[in-house]
């Protein structure tokens, strides 16, 4: 007989199918006996009536349907909940939904109004007057003019009015139409998803907006949010210079924030900002931020030495309480990152506002979301860890990894002499609170004798590998780059005890074991510790085998991210090492460069290299390699720290820079075979091969090269231009061409020329031919250019040129020779360089 979920005061008579109710003694006794064995087994039931004198007037099978049915409430309960919860999101994105498509309708009103106005003026203008006419038909035609301010100060009253000013161009943006948001690449609103993200499209910067659901209340919120530090990787600190209070209960605050450089190959930026807190007439709460700049007569800040002062442009948060719980948030990220003081390779980093909505704007909402999971969660995971102290332990690495990346003077580090070559920078920190905060003690009763840091650093150009593949390898295979011995001696630096670089011996390498700690899904960020099995270290002749432990953070190994760095960050640990243990991150950090900005212009004629990036109908080729294919370009950074004692320093230098290389060669052979064109795709080759112009000046080059130096170029004799195009660019040997200028650019190079550059097509033209070359190499250009031009073509002696990363490259000779047209006149100089190698 089937029994239905009942009120728990009823008893199911089994005889007669009537309902006898419990005493409210025996329901508490059972309720008692339930919250310590929900699914209690035939014996222990018996054995509960014999141990409880009140239920013993009940039959042992009534106590099993009393049980059934109080798990099936349960059971219930649990359900309703859940539903409930999924109930109040749907319900909140929904309203977020109907509020960002009135925001788009508006937005769309707004362009045909514009749209219509613009087509009125323009059709009633004479020809004459059109240009005269453009500027003020423009004007007119804008939605957002520029009102004039009175004079401000630095008193409270000249602050309020610039905090009400940002408040009102905050809200603009956020609910408004202020900014034209569009829909980030690769992210869809929904139940599961972090929340509803959109990027600007030709505004003045780069902004990012994010609006979604968090499980917290908004003053909550508020507070995690205004503590940038301990959820923004890339925040250095945040320093409150100064709080007013406002008459309507909030609060003007005056900011200084120092935001890391995430290479070595860029500066760090800084902000002087002021925040406005207050709440709203509905009960929402905002916290609202931007710049102070002198244009408004507020307080100022002097520049700080080694920072690039940036802009924020009004941006903040919009906190809502929710129906049922938790709070609706709108996040406007804007800023101008200034973008001319990096190289230009790097430029679009700063530049895309993707990027911005990687590494701020989505972050916020996943620190607010795994937040909310842990005040749900009080579970204890990896090694005995709550979820909030693993996440302070992947905080610590990834800070600990970009103090080593910036190392700034005021914490103590300086630079040290290089051995003729900048491809790694070497840097020592010997400051007492660099070693007070690695907090060096050993258990064995030694004291501390190392007393000074050492950090080897570099940043390398990738091309056409995706990042998330090559940072999976470079995770999976540590054999494939790591040197043991190192490896050994800095984990017994840290944890043993007194050793010696010198007198170190290694054992065998038997492997790694992966030991996860949390996983954060959404984000793909893996906190786990690696076991090296049989590393041994000692300080004597003997070699002792041992396990060696590593605390290991893994983020950006979705390969359908757009935007998102990849990182592997470790430290030696014990193998119980404590909260506070002394952690040494070292690692590699790739960043994608966005290749939007890589489009050839349309007034090259005759260049190359819009055949081979771009197509006959002037679009993009697709990358069949990887699903994100803007992200074929990139950038690592390779940071290593080691302590060591003073006296010892010219020696761990020489070796952490030789470590250094080993694993920049490294990673570019592993590069090399993940890259598309070794696994069959040839991702700089486009098909069809090229324009026809394209081919001529192939031929161009293979034909002067024959009249001069009277040999053949290409090894393949056909006589097609797409054969002949394909050959030059696979040659083994780097082939590049430059302009006949005052100042020579670079107009193309083949494969080999762009790896050696280490460089794009798009980029080519931003190098000049005396940047690649020594003093010694200048000088020689400079005496045999007349030959070139007058002979048609010279031998250059090997020697030493630098990549446009500034990395040495060593070449046994090279050949330059002048290229003809079709009528015989000086097209361009073309130089081959053979058996080249980075040094």
């Amino acid at each position: 007989m089937a029994m239905s979920c009942k009120d728990g005061g009823k008893l199911g008579n089994m005889d007669n199918g009537k309902y006898v109710r419990y005493t409210p003694e025996q329901v508490e006794a059972l309720e008692r006996l339930y919250h310590d064995c929900p699914k209690p087994s035939s014996i222990r039931r018996q054995q509960l009536i014999r141990e409880c004198p009140i239920l013993s007037n009940i039959e042992p099978k009534q106590i099993k349907v009393w049980f059934q049915n109080r798990r099936c409430r349960e059971k219930q309960r649990k359900e309703a909940s859940r539903l409930q919860a999924v109930n109040r999101k749907l319900t909140a994105m929904n309203k977020l939904l109907m509020e960002e498509n009135d925001r788009l309708q508006k937005q769309v009103s707004q362009l045909v109004y514009e749209n219509g106005y613009f087509r009125q003026h323009t059709q009633s203008a004479t020809l004459a007057t059109k240009d005269a006419s453009c500027e003020s038909v423009v004007t007119s035609g804008q939605r957002h003019v520029t009102p004039q301010h009175p004079p401000r100060d630095a008193s409270p009253a000249g602050l309020l009015s610039i905090a009400e000013e940002t408040l009102t161009e905050f809200l603009s943006k956020a609910t408004g139409t202020a900014v034209e948001w569009v829909q980030m690449p690769g992210m869809k609103p929904g139940p599961d998803s972090i929340g509803i993200v959109a990027i600007s499209h030709g505004c003045t910067g780069v902004a990012a907006r994010a609006c979604g659901l968090v499980g917290l209340d908004p003053t909550r919120v508020a507070e995690i949010l205004k503590d940038k530090p301990s959820w923004f990787r890339d925040c250095r600190a945040v320093d409150v210079l100064n709080v007013l209070p406002t008459a309507n209960g909030g609060t003007v605050e005056l900011l200084y924030m120092q935001l890391y450089a995430p290479m070595t190959l860029a500066p760090a930026r800084d902000f002087w900002l002021l925040r406005y807190t207050s709440v709203l007439e509905d009960g929402s709460l905002v916290v609202c931020e931007r710049s102070l700049k002198n244009t408004q007569n507020g307080p100022s800040m002097p520049p700080v030495q080694h920072f690039v002062r940036a802009e924020m442009l009004p941006s903040g948060y919009l906190i809502r309480p929710c129906e049922g719980g938790g709070s609706i948030i709108h996040i406007v990220d804007h800023m101008d990152l200034e973008p001319w003081s990096v190289p230009e390779v790097l430029r679009p980093l700063y530049e895309s506002s993707t990027v911005l909505a990687q590494k701020t704007t989505m972050a916020a909402l996943r620190q607010l979301r795994q937040i909310s999971q842990e005040v749900s969660q009080s579970n204890v995971n990896g090694w005995g860890r709550r979820p909030a102290a693993l996440r302070a332990l992947s905080q610590r690495l990834s800070r600990g990894f970009n103090e080593a990346l910036n190392s700034f003077t005021d914490e103590g580090w300086s630079t040290i002499g290089n051995d003729g070559m900048d491809d790694v920078t070497i840097l020592v920190n010997s400051s007492p609170d660099k070693l007070m905060g690695l907090n060096l003690s050993f258990g064995n009763g030694f004291p501390a004798i190392s007393n000074t840091v050492l950090c080897a650093k570099a940043s390398m150009l990738l091309q056409n590998v995706p990042p998330a593949i090559l940072l999976r390898f470079l995770r999976e295979h540590r054999s494939e780059w790591a040197d043991n011995n190192i490896d050994a001696y800095a984990a017994s630096a840290v944890k043993v005890g007194p050793c010696s670089l010198s007198g170190s011996r290694v054992g065998s390498f038997g492997g790694q074991v992966i030991l996860p700690l949390a996983h954060t899904i959404e984000h793909e960020e893996f906190l786990e510790v690696i076991k090296l099995e049989g590393i041994g270290h000692t300080p004597e002749d003997v070699i002792m085998p041992r396990d060696m432990f590593l605390l290991q953070l893994c983020s950006g190994m979705d390969e359908n991210a757009v935007g998102a760095c990849a990182e592997l960050i470790f430290a030696p640990i014990d193998a119980s090492f404590a909260d506070d243990a002394p952690l040494l991150p070292s690692g590699f950090r790739i960043i994608p460069l966005d290749s939007g900005k890589e489009a050839s212009s349309p007034n090259r004629t005759l260049d190359l290299a819009s055949a081979l990036e771009i197509g006959p109908t002037g679009s993009k080729a697709p990358n069949e390699y990887s699903a994100n294919s803007a992200c074929m370009r990139s950038v690592m950074t390779i940071a290593f720290e080691f302590v060591f004692e003073s006296h010892m320093q010219e020696h761990v230098a020489s070796m952490a820079r030789q470590y250094v290389r080993s694993i920049i060669s490294s990673v570019q052979r592993v590069a090399l075979a993940l890259s598309p064109s070794h696994l069959g795709s040839h991702a700089g080759l486009r098909s069809p091969l090229g324009t026809p112009e394209a081919q001529t000046l192939a031929r161009w080059i293979c034909q002067s090269y024959r009249c001069y130096l009277g040999v053949e170029l290409l090894k393949s004799s056909s006589e097609g231009g797409d054969a002949i195009l394909k050959s030059l660019w696979h040659h083994s040997d780097a082939i590049m061409c430059c302009s006949l200028k005052a100042l020579p650019v670079f107009t193309f190079a083949n494969q080999a020329g762009l790896d050696m550059l280490e460089t794009t097509l798009g980029s080519l033209q931003d190098i000049s031919l005396e940047k690649i070359f020594d003093d010694h190499g200048r000088k020689t250009l400079c005496s045999e250019f007349p030959q070139i031009m007058q002979q048609g073509f010279a031998y250059l002696q090997g020697g030493i040129c630098l990549s446009s990363m500034g990395r040495p490259i060593s070449y046994e000779k090279a050949v330059a020779w002048k290229v003809l047209n079709d009528e015989e006149n000086a097209h361009c100089i073309s130089f081959t360089f053979v058996n080249w190698s980075f040094v």
